[in-house]
């Protein structure tokens, strides 16, 4: 079992703003005792998630040989448990891989609960959750996050989001999990099953071993996830109908795989599903804010381009959200009473400066459905938009400009929202010889504040009525048990302004 890491701070706290630099640290597995061993009932630890002002889902997995087993399960805004605000009993079996799923509700809004199971003698950690709030919240502190390779290394980056006490959320864009097999992308650290996942044991295994990991426990044990897919959840460069990394000749059925996958990642995510392939939804805090979590990989989206000179790519029909979700979205900006839309989707919608970089996964391969939403921006009119994007594991923080529109880079005119592009945990960006690459990107191309082209790590929104604050989280490394944390630059966005300005 991979040893605990603690972060602690070097030189005393900072104020959020100026850079803060926090190691993280080795220590004995016995200083962490509420954390159960991998042999023990529960091994997976705990998890919530898909909060909302008045119910949370709550997870967790039971490790047993029994052909089924039930599993209590307590709710208290006391964490020693004086007075249960909830509780019940649940029986979990193979036929759910033996996880838990408790959707609570009766819960009070803005309130900070904690939760735990119990079972055949054993009780799991006690986890901490947070419902939505309602009305006009003052402020939310949101953690931004995707791409974790386990094979490239360590996962300080879900350990520094544990150790954020003050955050109300944790917004995960997807590449959860790779499907790879051992020495196929990464080496730093081995796969359980060894070999690519393909059938239903293989994701439930893959994800049984994601969730031993005691960073990526502390991460779910803190704080509530919403989540959503991108492709590695699947396979490579997946999309409706296929994937770059798979073949039918000799790993079955696509539409199987998807099917599998799908029910996999609803077993062990704490997400409230009906389809498990409809995964798209939001979550709203009163005034302040509204989550739209989108899936621009599975649902809706057409067969990536050849090459950015496909002629497919200015085909106006082409899709990367699909015709229902799309409306969904569109409708959903532009009705929501919330000052804040935040969308958090998968791939890059900023068009990408150089053409040796343009990757027609992204939004720059479906200019058309990329148009279409700026169309939205630009006639309802909707403002106050952020844009959350995961999957090519480096930070870009740009205002968003329609093809064609004039962009003053002093004012802003021209922008229609912006975009935070946040690292990987641990999967790799270009490389240390692209350092200065990202520099150069700002410096060349103004509508774009921020660029860093190397390093892993997370965002930290801050949400107020008056601006949104950004701030990148970057780790000198992942391959080590130890790093350092590093807060390296923070944007913000005034309401009502549509862009972007750099702070530091």
């Amino acid at each position: 079992m991979a040893s605990f890491r603690r972060r602690q701070l070097l030189g005393g706290a900072t104020a959020l703003g100026s850079t803060s630099v926090l190691a993280l640290t080795g220590c004995d597995e016995e200083t962490d005792p509420d954390l159960p061993e991998p042999d023990r009932l529960f091994a997976h630890g705990v998890a919530s998630g898909d909060p909302l002002t008045d119910a949370v889902i709550l997870w967790t997995r039971a490790t047993t040989e029994d052909e089924s087993i039930t599993v209590a399960w307590e709710v208290s805004a006391d964490e020693s448990f004086a007075e249960l605000t909830a509780s019940g009993e649940i029986t979990t079996d193979a036929e759910r891989d033996f996880t838990v799923k408790v959707d609570v509700t009766g819960l009070a809004p803005g309130t900070t609960y904690y939760y735990r199971f119990s079972a055949a003698g054993e009780a799991s950690p006690v986890g901490r959750t947070k419902t939505m709030p309602e009305g006009s919240p003052e402020r939310m502190r949101i953690a931004v996050a995707s791409c974790s390779s386990y094979a490239h290394g360590y996962f300080h980056g879900y350990r520094g989001i544990a150790e954020r006490t003050d955050l109300d959320l944790v917004v995960h864009l997807g590449d959860y999990i790779y499907e790879y097999g051992d020495g196929e992308y990464g080496g730093v650290r081995t796969y359980e099953p060894s070999h690519e996942i393909v059938t239903l044991e293989d994701y439930r295994a893959r994800y049984a071993h994601y969730r031993e990991d005691p960073d990526l426990q502390e991460a779910h044990r803190m704080h509530p996830f919403v989540t959503v897919w991108d492709d590695h959840e699947f396979a490579n460069n997946a999309w409706r109908g296929g994937a770059e990394n798979h073949d039918d000749a000799t790993e079955g059925s696509f539409a199987e795989r998807l099917a599998v996958a799908a029910r996999v990642y609803a077993e062990w995510m704490p997400i409230r599903t009906g389809d498990p392939l409809q995964i798209y939804r939001s979550f709203r805090a009163g005034d302040l804010l509204e989550i739209f979590l989108c899936d621009t990989r599975i649902w809706g989206r057409d067969e990536q381009a050849a090459s950015k000179d496909d002629p497919s790519v200015l085909d106006p029909t082409r899709q990367l959200l699909g015709d229902d979700q799309e409306a969904w979205l569109f409708d959903g900006l532009a009705s929501t009473p919330s000052r804040w839309k935040l969308v958090g989707q998968q791939v890059m919608m900023a068009p990408l400066p150089i053409q040796a970089l343009i990757n027609t996964d992204q939004w720059d391969g479906y200019p058309a459905a990329r148009q279409r939403f700026y169309d939205v921006l630009a006639t309802t009119p909707v403002h106050d938009v952020v844009v959350l994007t995961g999957d090519i594991h480096t930070s870009w923080a740009s205002d968003l400009v329609p093809d064609g529109v004039a962009y003053d880079p002093v004012t802003g005119d021209g922008a229609l929202a912006v975009e935070i592009v946040v690292p990987g945990i641990t999967s790799p960006g270009l490389g240390e010889l692209f350092v200065d690459l990202g520099p150069e990107i700002v410096t060349d191309h103004p509508r774009f504040k921020f660029v860093d082209l190397v390093k892993r790590g997370y965002a930290v929104l801050d949400v107020t009525p008056a601006r949104v604050t950004a701030t990148y989280v970057h780790l000198d490394q992942v391959e080590a048990e130890t790093a350092i944390e590093t807060e390296v630059a923070t944007v913000q966005v005034a309401a009502g302004e549509d862009r972007m300005t750099r702070v530091r």
